[in-house]
């Protein structure tokens, strides 16, 4: 009888020290991988160091994660204005048409050429008697044609050529910022400075240009530029649309009642949809559509 309480008390002082021994392992383990002092706070050791990566690209251009945009740690940079030089007599100036779905409200002088004011279709234009201009009931300001009479034709020939020369000084200056939000940048605040994309650029939320009345923004667009429906581009700090400008290597496309602010230099197509707005000037090398659109040139 002893002999097998011997045994028992063997065996269960066994079980108690496999029991001992496997607690301690777990416990060593839990304090190496699990425990909140190693994980959490530090952020020393490669678990920290990950973390800390991570926080950094948060305050890029994009967050890996959900490609949203902080623009939080973007300074300003001085530019000076493009010139505009005679182009900027016309708030839509375009080489091939300029189209309507009635009624626009335009409020600034209107150019064309080399086509003539046939490509200006949807307007009703009336012909001045001296046939240098043309009105419509949609403008407040004055229509010309490279058709029309001496000296209109000169006039806007030196126009579409400052209008290309304009396009390629904005498209010469060395950017600030590159790549910005991966070509989205929906709700950013954005200082002054030169913005460049090699890709298009989406708008798809409000977003805010933040400066002084000297203050100059240039963006330059490789692709198109795109700005969703009811989407507004607004000024803030004494910031005026004189002193923006879009340039832009594909088309432009306007969503559906939004609104934007500058001078676009488009080197193809500018397209203005339904109910869609600018405070600023559109400039195509091909042509310029609208759609109740209301465009109303800067202040000097």
């Amino acid at each position: 009888m002893n002999k097998n309480l011997n045994r028992s008390l063997s065996k269960a002082g066994a079980t108690l020290l496999m029991l001992s021994l496997a607690a301690g392992c777990g416990s060593s383990s839990a304090s190496t991988d699990g425990g909140p002092s190693h994980d959490g706070g530090g952020g020393t050791g490669a678990t920290g160091g990950t973390g800390g990566a991570g926080g950094n690209g948060g305050t890029g251009a994009t967050d890996g994660g959900n490609n949203s945009l902080d623009a939080s740690n973007l300074t300003p940079h001085t530019a000076l204005p493009v010139a505009l030089a005679t182009a900027g007599n016309y708030v839509i100036l375009a080489q091939t048409g300029i189209s309507t779905v009635p009624p626009a409200v335009i409020t600034g002088d209107l150019g064309i050429s080399p086509y003539a004011a046939a490509s200006i279709t949807m307007f009703s234009l009336i012909a001045d008697s001296t046939n240098v201009f043309s009105t419509s009931a949609q403008v407040t300001g004055k229509i010309y044609a490279s058709d029309y009479a001496v000296p209109t034709p000169a006039n806007l020939t030196a126009a579409i050529s400052d209008m290309g020369l304009a396009f390629t000084d904005a498209a010469g200056r060395a950017p600030d910022v590159t790549e910005l939000g991966a070509g989205n940048i929906g709700g950013a605040t954005l200082p002054a400075g030169v913005y460049q994309w090699g890709t298009g650029l989406l708008i798809p939320t409000d977003i805010t240009l933040s400066g002084t009345a000297t203050a100059v923004w240039i963006f330059q667009i490789a692709q198109t530029l795109t700005v969703s429906s009811a989407t507004r581009v607004h000024l803030t700090g004494g910031a005026l649309p004189k002193n923006v400008f879009w340039q832009v290597a594909g088309s432009v496309e306007i969503g559906t009642t939004a609104h934007i602010e500058g001078i676009i230099l488009c080197k193809t197509m500018i397209n203005m949809l339904t109910g869609s707005s600018i405070a600023g000037r559109l400039m195509a090398q091909s042509a310029v559509t609208l759609d109740s659109s209301t465009v109303v040139q800067p202040a000097p």
